[in-house]
Formats: structure tokens, C-alpha cells, sequence
């Protein structure tokens, strides 16, 4: 029993490593176990089955075919071994150590001198030879053919195969037998060759597409800092002088006892003020989700992952009018279902929904991904990531948010904002209110003519 265990625990271990990799890094394993294999496989068949001939014949043709099985397994195992290594100098990612070639093409001459040893005792039938010699090369010539240009490769093939035959012929191999073994030896080389250097060819562009994708977004994360950079400096760079200019100014009129010193303070106050409002305006607009400039990155991004993505009413809040405070709610709701759908799932298809009621919006994101988007009772922050962070910042806005299993292997997530909501009071906690203002609502109304406007509150200084 605790040897099933143990084997049902590697199991799950290994499919639960082959579900955590990404779909690129499953092709680059799926192709190299393919490679592995197929030297493994030759080994095995072709390699191993003409040996039967042996052993009915003399003990000298049973031990030159042992000595062939045995070369013939060692040379597969540096084969897996120098594969992971041959694909790194395929790709440019490091050099192939040259001096790891140098114990396998000494096994491929004692290889090639056993076959035709045998070959000269007797101790191999016609179609035996034949299997033999198309198995020779395979285990060496799948590293090898990453290592070199193509025409180099093609050009050692020729050698190598008219060295064979030649060596054939001197142990006194029939011409037709000769000429099987030539032609066995060209159509497992270009095998070796349309197969290997396709596959990996089709992983390096991949991964070189995958590698760009990753510069370009590290790329707009440096332009973003520096876009943030700039607008920060433009706006506090210029009061910043003048509230230097000013505050000297202000220090040597006060030293003079002059009374003006009073009215350049004030100015310095308004200024500091006035700069506080522009760097919050900064901020909020670095920090606001914009929900058609969403809609367009998430539909972009998830296809570049290969995720077919529809989006379904994108001109509805944005083109009918819908608040900005919605807007930015339902924009966040995108961006983070959105960075979920390629962080925990593996969904072929996404579809984003926007529809509006009477007095309400409503966003779906759906995938068929399983686990595509974090449970419903993940952490959040409240700045926005995990959907407890999505729920309180719809909360803001009076709206809600569910998430979970749709059927037919569907995620769903759906948004709900109404267009009248609470609105915060002086200590940051939302009360009802009036309809949440829109470009469509009307103005509001004038102070009455009765009140003096000495008796209005007036506005702290930062919403002035």
C-alpha cells in the first residue's frame, strides 16, 4: 500500500507540474521528452530486434552483438544528456562544451565497426543489416544536427554514410546490400534533419516572441514611470521655485521689519496649496481606470496569449453616458479579472459582456478556463488586487460583484453598479444620496435668492 501511495503521490505531483507550466514551457518540455524518445525508441527496435540473428550464430557474432547493444544504450543516454545543452546552443542561450562530443563520436566508430563486423561473421540476416545501419546514426546525429549549420551537418552525413558503405563493402557485403544500407542512411539522416531542426527551430522563434513580449512590457513600464516622472516635475517644478523665490523674499523683508513680508507668505500658502491640488489630480488620473482603454487591453493582451477574446457592448457606458465614477469602478473589474483569466487558468475562450438596465450596468467576464479567476474568497488588498479589492471599491459606488462556476466548465464574473449610489460623508463612509452625476443629469439647482452666501459653508481649501 505504501508503495501505491508513493507512485499515486509522484503522479499527482507530476500533473500538477505539467498543469502549473505555462503553454509555451509545456511545448519546449512536450518536444524535448519527443526528441529523448525517439533515440530511446530506434534503441530499442531497430537497434535491438536484428540481434536475434546472433544469438543462433557463433559465440564471436553473440559477443560483437552484445558489445553493439551495450555502445548502442550508452550512446542513447549521452544523447538525453546532451540534448538539454544541444538546445541552449541552439537557441544562443550558451555554448555547447566542445570536449562532450568527443565520447560519442568514439562510440559511433566502435558502433559503425561492430555493425560491420558483424556483418563480415555473419552473424546479421539482409533486413537485419539494413535495420541495423538505420539505427546507427540517431543517437548521435539528434544533438549533433543543433550543433552545426545545416549544410555542415549534410556535408558530415555524406562522409559518414560513404564510410559505412566502403567498410561494407570491404567485409564483402553483397552490392545490393550496399546499396540498402546507402539508402537506409540517407532517409534516417533527412529524418534527423526534418525533424529535429523544425521542432526546435519553431521553440527558439517562440521563445524569442515570448522574450519580446516580456522586453515590451517591462519596456512600458519604464515609459509609464517616466511619463509619471515628467508630469510630476512639470507641475512641481515651477511652483517649487517660485516657493523658494518667495519664501527668501519673505525672510529678508521680515529681517527688514517690513510688513509685506505678511502678503508674501499668504502668496506662498496659496501656491503650496494650489500645487497639493495638482499633484492629487495627477495622481488620480495615474491611478483611474478608464473603461474603454481597458476593454482595448484586455482584448489585446489576452489574444496575445492566444485567448480568443469578444467584447460585447463596449460603446455602452462609455457612449450612452454612464458616470465616471462607474466607469472606473467596472475599469478595474476588468483589468483585474483580465490579469486573472492568464495568471490562474488556461481558457481557450473569454467573452466580456456590457449591458445597462434601467438603473443599473452590468459586466460579465466569462472564460472557460477552470480556475481562471481567483476564488471568490481571495485576499484583497482594497487597491485593487484579489476581488475582495474589486468589492470594496464597488462597494464605493453601491455596486457588487460574484464570481463563480457558470457550468458547462465556465467561470463567470458579473459586475453590478447602479446608476444611483451612495455617496461618502465628511468621515470617508458611504450614505445614500441622489443619482450619481452624469454628463446626462441635469444641473444642479441654484442657491436660493433668500440665503446669504456669508451663510454658506465654504469648501476646504483643497476642493477650491
Amino acid at each position: 500500500m505504501k508503495g501505491l501511495t508513493g507512485v499515486s503521490g509522484r503522479i499527482r505531483g507530476w500533473r500538477r507540474g505539467w498543469h502549473e507550466r505555462s503553454k509555451l514551457q509545456r511545448i519546449d518540455l512536450y518536444t524535448r521528452v519527443t526528441l529523448c524518445s525517439i533515440t530511446w525508441v530506434f534503441a530499442v527496435s531497430w537497434g535491438l530486434l536484428p540481434l536475434r540473428r546472433t544469438l543462433e550464430a557463433e559465440p564471436v557474432a553473440m559477443v560483437l552483438g552484445g558489445a553493439f547493444l551495450a555502445a548502442n544504450l550508452a550512446q542513447s543516454v549521452l544523447s538525453t544528456r546532451d540534448l538539454a545543452p544541444a538546445f541552449a546552443h541552439y537557441r544562443g542561450v550558451e555554448r555547447f562544451p566542445p570536449g562532450r562530443l568527443r565520447l560519442p563520436a568514439a562510440l559511433q566508430a566502435v558502433m559503425t565497426g561492430l555493425v560491420v563486423a558483424l556483418a563480415a561473421v555473419g552473424g546479421l540476416d539482409d533486413d537485419g543489416l539494413i535495420l541495423l545501419v538505420l539505427d546507427l546514426p540517431v543517437a548521435f546525429a539528434i544533438p549533433y544536427v543543433l550543433l552545426v549549420p545545416v549544410r555542415t551537418f549534410l556535408l558530415h552525413a555524406a562522409v559518414f554514410s560513404t564510410t559505412v558503405v566502403a567498410l561494407l563493402a570491404a567485409a564483402g557485403v553483397p552490392a545490393r546490400l550496399q546499396f540498402g544500407a546507402a539508402a537506409a542512411l540517407a532517409v534516417v539522416i533527412l529524418l534527423i534533419l526534418l525533424s529535429t531542426r523544425p521542432s526546435v527551430w519553431s521553440l527558439s522563434v517562440m521563445w524569442q516572441a515570448e522574450e519580446a513580449r516580456d522586453m515590451q512590457a517591462r519596456l512600458a513600464v519604464a515609459e509609464e514611470r517616466l511619463r509619471f516622472g515628467r508630469d510630476m516635475h512639470d507641475v512641481l517644478g515651477r511652483n517649487l521655485s517660485v516657493i523658494a523665490l518667495k519664501s527668501e523674499l519673505a525672510v529678508e523683508l521680515a529681517q527688514r521689519g517690513n510688513p509685506a513680508a505678511t502678503d508674501q507668505m499668504v502668496e506662498v500658502q496659496r501656491i503650496a496649496r494650489a500645487s497639493q491640488q495638482e499633484v492629487r489630480d495627477v495622481v488620480r488620473g495615474y491611478r483611474e481606470a478608464d473603461l474603454p482603454t481597458e476593454l482595448t487591453g484586455a482584448r489585446g493582451v489576452l489574444q496575445a496569449a492566444g485567448i480568443t477574446c469578444t467584447v460585447e457592448g463596449a460603446d455602452g457606458p462609455a457612449g450612452i453616458g454612464a458616470p465616471a465614477a462607474v466607469q472606473a469602478a467596472l475599469g478595474w473589474v476588468v483589468r483585474e479579472t483580465a490579469t486573472n483569466v492568464l495568471r490562474h487558468g488556461d481558457p481557450r475562450h473569454c467573452r466580456i459582456r456590457l449591458t445597462r438596465t434601467a438603473d443599473a450596468v452590468v459586466l460579465e467576464v466569462e472564460n472557460d478556463g477552470a480556475g481562471a479567476t481567483e476564488p471568490s474568497g481571495g485576499r484583497g488588498d482594497g487597491g485593487g488586487s484579489g476581488l475582495a479589492g474589486l468589492r470594496e471599491r464597488l462597494g464605493a459606488v453601491g455596486g457588487s460583484l460574484n464570481a463563480g462556476a457558470a457550468g458547462d466548465g465556465l467561470f463567470r464574473v458579473t459586475a453590478t453598479v447602479p446608476l444611483t449610489g451612495p455617496r461618502p460623508d465628511a468621515s470617508g463612509r458611504p450614505v445614500p444620496s441622489a443619482p450619481i452625476a452624469s454628463s446626462s443629469s441635469p444641473p444642479p439647482s441654484p442657491v436660493p435668492a433668500a440665503v446669504d452666501s456669508r451663510d454658506t459653508p465654504s469648501a476646504p481649501p483643497e476642493e477650491r
